[in-house]
């Protein structure tokens, strides 16, 4: 069991959730939170124990925290995907990727540190035609990412797997989460889903494959404790189609032209409602499925909840009020119902005044 664990991202969702449950665990010894911004106050009660220290890892004071805690264990969370939450673009970038260098450096250093385990997403595998059906670990992406978060997490992996090589001492590894969901977590897929009238590609019907949050907390709280080093891929068993998410959700989804779509998705973002990125675009048009055999047999853990029960929950407890009930479907198909049998009937009417023969109107 570790002895002291530094968490970063530790004022955010996953960081904080991460630490708390790590907080209430006797055999873990001292944790320590660090981020930029201090937690907010229900974050602090989740917190519990941690130690929250306000430090920027993108500055080189992050190796004097590791070093003189004497951290054994670093778990990397603090890689965001929201340009919005970061202060723009320039800021998240510099946070994702100077940050990361920084962080690894300190590591890199450090005589203590034993265990690394970073946060990074399957949007590494890009998202094209030309995708295979069900991506493993082992498979380059087909069209690399160009811009936003999924750039930055091609980038991250890249120094990690540099330091891994530099480093074989320490038990590095690397968890490539599916888009969040769940009751509590915000994220861009569940503000989407947030949106009055949900915006599609026309002609597309992407497949959707998520994780609840509280999956996400487990296998990172697993990574942290045990030695697990590699590469793995943490989805949800089972795909949606964005079209069934739609319906699943009671929604009203407008097609939209592809070459609107651009203005479309800069009118959402200007209006604050959905920070939508050019390569978060792309997963609406192709969607991604990977594989979690990696996870179920060498990381020892099996997703509780499956993509379509991830879902539900996060509808469930997000109090997103349906557009179209299943009461009013049942009205319409009652009233759709009633009109054939009147319809039936006066057709045999009909048939039985012209004593059994059908007629045609010419």
């Amino acid at each position: 069991m570790p002895e002291v664990v530094l968490v970063t991202g530790v004022s955010r969702y996953l960081g904080s959730r991460l630490a708390g449950r790590l907080a209430a665990d006797p055999s873990v010894g001292r944790i320590i939170g660090v981020d930029t911004t201090p937690p907010s106050r229900a974050g602090l009660e989740l917190l519990g124990r941690t130690e929250f220290v306000r430090a920027d890892i993108r500055n080189a004071l992050i190796a004097r925290v590791i070093r003189q805690a004497d951290v054994d264990t670093v778990v990397h969370a603090s890689v965001t995907a929201m340009p919005r939450n970061a202060g723009g673009r320039t800021p998240m970038k510099e946070l994702n990727v100077i940050g990361t260098m920084q962080l690894l450096a300190a590591c890199q250093k450090s005589d203590t540190v034993r265990r690394l385990v970073v946060k990074s997403t399957t949007a590494v595998y890009g998202t094209s035609p030309r995708d295979p059906a069900v991506f493993t670990e082992e498979m380059p992406a087909k069209a690399f990412p160009r811009s936003g978060y999924a750039k930055d997490a091609v980038e991250v992996e890249g120094y990690v797997r540099g330091f891994a090589r530099r480093r074989p001492d320490i038990a590095t590894t690397v968890l490539r989460f599916a888009n969040f969901v769940g009751p509590q977590v915000g994220t861009t897929l569940t503000r989407y889903f947030a949106l009055p009238v949900v915006p599609t590609v026309l002609g597309y019907d992407p497949r959707l494959q998520v994780l609840h949050e509280a999956d996400a907390v487990e296998v990172l709280r697993r990574a942290t404790v045990l030695d697990l080093p590699g590469v793995f891929n943490v989805a949800g068993d089972g795909v949606l189609l964005l079209s069934q998410a739609i319906r699943r959700a009671g929604l009203v989804g407008v097609a939209v032209p592809r070459p609107a779509v651009s203005f479309v998705s800069r009118l959402i973002r200007s209006r604050g409602l959905v920070d939508f990125s050019p390569d978060q675009m792309e997963f609406l048009y192709y969607g991604r499925v990977v594989d979690t055999t990696r996870l179920k047999k060498q990381f020892g853990y099996q997703p509780v909840f499956s993509t379509a029960q991830a879902f539900d929950s996060f509808l469930a407890g997000a109090g997103i009020a349906p557009v179209i009930t299943r009461d009013a479907v049942g009205r319409v198909e009652a009233t759709i119902t009633e009109g054939s049998r009147s319809l039936v009937g006066a057709a045999e009417a009909v048939t039985r005044r012209h004593g059994g023969r059908e007629t045609v109107d010419a």
